[in-house]
């Protein structure tokens, strides 16, 4: 552990409150971290959207993918570990994504929020954030099987920023947002090798339907009366396509 790195844990750790100490401890590992925000419910944002603080989701017990990202950092960080965010960037018609790398002997790992069986966890076996975020491309798509990840942002460290700024700030993080949206991006691949790419099958659309968590924004189906006339076979319902947050 780096001077820079044990200062910044100490500055951040002197802002936390005795449960919130509490919580953080019991992280001290990537893989713990992954399987907390795993049994966090998801922030379907029903009343607004939201970008929480790390202090505002240990209050709430729900996250988003961005809020999980900035959690994900903000327990690395405590532990003296350095962590940096990505936001993966998709075709206007498709939610973006964001996750929180780490590295474990010299090799890269992600840590993700998500409610859905794509876009995961990423063990730390990677050489480089761009072998990386080319693992997430595969999956990356829309209901209709086009991929759709375009290109992702270079690596962030939240240390360039005072903690007080993001961990525990009562405020939303729109700030944090705005950087990574507007933080260089690099091309997933060259725009004529993207144009090319073959739509995800049926059986992989399945599994992407898949939801940790049920989403109340979805309309259950009417139960239909029961009426004295031929019932007329169920048209096939397309079901909408969840964001991957």
């Amino acid at each position: 552990m780096s001077m820079t790195t044990l200062a910044y844990r100490n500055r951040l750790r002197a802002l936390l409150t005795p449960a919130e100490h509490k919580a953080f401890a019991r992280l001290d590992t990537p893989q713990k971290i992954q399987t907390f925000l795993d049994r966090l419910p998801a922030n379907f944002c029903l009343n607004g959207d939201t970008a929480m603080s790390p202090r505002t989701v240990l209050k709430a017990g729900v996250a988003h993918c961005a809020e999980g990202a900035a959690f994900a950092a903000a327990a690395l960080a405590y532990h003296g570990r350095r962590a940096w965010l990505v936001d993966m960037r998709a075709l206007p018609s498709d939610q973006d994504h964001i996750v929180t790398l780490f590295k474990e002997r010299g090799l890269w790992g992600a840590i993700s929020k998500t409610n859905h069986a794509i876009l995961r966890w990423r063990d730390p076996i990677y050489r480089s954030p761009r072998e990386l975020m080319m693992s997430y491309a595969h999956e990356y798509c829309l209901s209709s099987g086009r991929k759709s990840l375009l290109e992702y942002s270079r690596p962030i460290s939240l240390t360039r920023y005072a903690p007080s700024r993001w961990v525990t700030l009562p405020e939303d993080l729109d700030w944090l947002l705005v950087e990574l949206d507007t933080a260089p991006h690099i091309p997933l691949a060259p725009r004529r090798a993207l144009r090319n790419l073959r739509r995800a099958t049926a059986v992989e659309l399945k599994a992407q339907a898949i939801l940790e968590w049920p989403d109340p924004r979805q309309k259950k189906p009417k139960a239909k009366r029961k009426t004295a006339t031929k019932i007329k076979p169920k048209a096939r319902a397309k079901k909408k396509r969840q964001t991957k947050r």
